[in-house]
């Protein structure tokens, strides 16, 4: 026997995984990422629809059963931040394997619970979970692709998680209608026990490659989690109350007090302690820092829109729920078939130009939406707003790969984690500002200019181009997104 020859590597070494599936390797780990992320996008997109039953079976209002909302959002948005310090701890797959389980405990204990109060904890389950897979898919394309590879994988990723939201509204209101809502929460489970199976056979065992482990260096940084996440939910709560208090009300104003003073004194935290949160250095990454607001933009543009053009095609226009569903959905199918697209476009165009070129399109459809608000040819009304909501969406669609792997790409390797829990994080908090900012002006707006249907379509017409001169802006700033250099890395998880 030759005691000279390395012993064979463990089975489930990430040299032992490669070897036996070759290139389709990254591939699989792909899919694998791309079921476990879908099923958490239809944990949040499916619930709406069961909201009337869950009123009339525990006797609930409006406001009572928006806690179940509500409490998922705060959940997945602060949960959000301590995943890189989990997978500096844990390593990728057990953080991933771990979170695919709580989302299934709390599926199943959703379908289960006897009270509503059991719902909404539920909810919040499937909301930490929801939080923790979103960074990790941008981080498992960076970590496990090499750089020419990454693109294509990022929009083939984004295929997958935008076409949920276009398919969980049709599916959820079907379950609702011919079996209550209790199956809503089962319906996560398809996609939570595939990719729990396939994360299982393919994520490596990290303290297999490396004995030692790479734990973090620090403990956990409680004081910051506390500081950022009182901020943060003292900025969504504030939102989700803008409607019945108004801008200038007490409550807002305190809820922005607390929100300020908290992010200032996180900031000074994140400067003086090493293992910080989220580091302060990490933001001297000019692509970091200019992707952070662009994906702030992003998120307060997609989410407002999503909420203000049914909004605007059922109150205004007069559309019924089916006709106003059957505009929106050639945008909905336009931006799932645009991202693997867009995916590659990103392989071979600069990150920085690409994404300022999909902010100059979403501007670009919301000035037709203003026109087509403003405009006086009802025959054309439909069309018109079915052609800019799939200019808006295929600008989408080229924005969010690039953004993704431009804002992150730059940054050291062991920083990349923190980064792509910023940027989801910050998407988050832009979205829930979008929807709530977007009803509150368009009422507001609607009552200065006297009531009525005249003036709420005036109001949405000014929703729109506000819209479009924000992204104008956010355009400008995506240019600054370019990077120095840019590096390759791989799973090492």
């Amino acid at each position: 026997m030759d005691s000279s020859r390395p012993p064979a590597p463990h089975p489930r070494s990430l040299a032992a995984l490669r070897a036996r599936h070759g290139d389709a390797y990254k591939w699989r780990l792909l899919i694998a990422m791309s079921v476990g992320m879908v099923a958490s996008v239809m944990s949040a997109t499916i619930f709406n629809v069961a909201t009337p039953h869950l009123m009339r079976d525990f006797g609930l209002g409006h406001d009572a059963v928006q806690w179940a909302v509500t409490a998922y959002m705060a959940a997945m948005t602060v949960a959000m931040l301590p995943t890189a310090w989990l997978i500096d701890r844990f390593g990728f797959r057990h953080v991933f394997l771990g979170a695919l389980a709580i989302l299934g405990i709390g599926s199943i204990g959703g379908a289960l619970s006897p009270a509503f109060g059991v719902v909404v904890a539920m909810r919040i389950l499937q909301g930490l979970a929801a939080g923790m897979l979103q960074p990790m898919s941008t981080l498992m394309v960076l970590r496990a692709f090499p750089l020419e590879d990454q693109g294509r994988a990022m929009g083939l990723l984004g295929f997958g998680i935008v076409l949920a939201p276009a398919v969980a509204p049709v599916l959820g209101g079907f379950l609702v209608d011919h079996f209550g809502w209790r199956p809503i929460f089962l319906i996560v489970l398809p996609g939570c026990i595939p990719a729990l199976i396939m994360g299982h056979f393919l994520m490596p065992l990290r303290d297999v490659d490396t004995p030692s482990g790479l734990p973090p260096r620090h403990g956990f940084d409680w004081w910051g989690l506390g500081l950022l996440g009182t901020a943060i939910l003292a900025l969504l709560q504030t939102a989700s109350g803008l409607h019945a208090h108004g801008f200038a009300s007490l409550p807002t104003l305190a809820g922005v007090a607390i929100a300020a003073v908290t992010l200032a004194l996180f900031a000074r935290h994140s400067r003086r302690v090493p293992g910080a949160l989220i580091q302060a250095s990490i933001f001297r990454d000019r692509p970091l820092r200019v992707g952070t607001v662009v994906a702030f933009t992003y998120g307060l543009g997609l989410f407002g829109s999503t909420y203000l053009l049914p909004v605007f095609m059922q109150t205004v226009l007069h559309f019924n729920a089916t006709s106003a569903g059957l505009v929106l959905l050639p945008s909905g199918l336009a931006l799932a078939l645009m991202m693997p697209v867009a995916g590659n476009l990103t392989n071979k165009l600069a990150t920085h130009r690409q994404t300022a070129s999909g902010m100059a399109l979403f501007a670009l459809a919301f000035f037709m939406f203003f026109a087509v608000a403003y405009g006086e040819h009802p025959a054309w009304l439909a069309a018109g707003l079915t052609v800019a909501a799939v200019v808006s969406r295929i600008g989408l669609a080229l924005t969010l790969p690039a953004l993704n792997i431009g804002s992150l790409r730059t940054l050291p390797k062991d920083k990349t984690a923190q980064g792509s829990s910023l940027t989801n994080c910050v998407r988050q908090v832009g979205g829930t500002l979008g929807i709530s900012l977007g009803a509150v002006f368009v009422e507001t707006r609607s009552q200065m200019l006297g009531g009525g249907n005249g003036a709420e379509h005036e109001a949405f017409a000014e929703a729109f181009l506000i819209i479009g001169v924000l992204f104008v802006l956010a355009t400008v700033i995506a240019l600054g997104m370019k990077a120095k250099t840019a590096q390759s890395e791989t799973v090492s998880e």
